[in-house]
């Protein structure tokens, strides 16, 4: 039962910082630190985040995206699988940049909302218990 409480409640400490482009206000806003579950998804965590950041984003609508190192997330897979592949030597608290303006539509998949995680994780399920059939 530890080794089920350990993988199922396990997490990893961010500190999500809004990228400098987007930053309306003098000073800028403080990082947001938040404890993301290792088998959740960065969508999951824009409730959050947005509330921090919201006084200090310009007027337009908003497409949350993340990036690490200059390097954009795909939102569909787990935050504890995209730590594990791209931190060789493991940052604590990964540091994250957030953007809510200039989605790149070209490299990633949109993501509109928590209804859309949720479908990408019901059809990856779909494909692995097709894979072990």
């Amino acid at each position: 039962m530890d080794a089920q409480q350990l993988v199922w409640k396990g997490a990893i400490p961010l500190q999500i910082h809004l990228h400098e482009s987007e930053v309306t206000t003098l000073p800028p806003p403080p990082p947001l630190l938040v404890l993301a579950p290792r088998i959740g998804y960065l969508p999951l965590l824009v409730p959050q985040i947005r509330p921090h950041f919201s006084s200090a984003l310009p007027p337009g609508v908003d497409t949350v995206w993340f990036e690490y190192k200059s390097l954009p997330l795909k939102w569909y897979i787990p935050t504890g699988v995209l730590f594990d592949l791209l931190c060789a030597e493991p940052e604590r608290p990964w540091n994250l940049t957030v953007h809510f303006r200039g989605y790149p539509g070209n490299i990633l998949i949109p993501c509109e909302g928590e209804d859309c995680v949720k479908w990408s994780f019901i059809n990856s399920l779909k494909e692995v218990s097709f894979l072990f059939l």
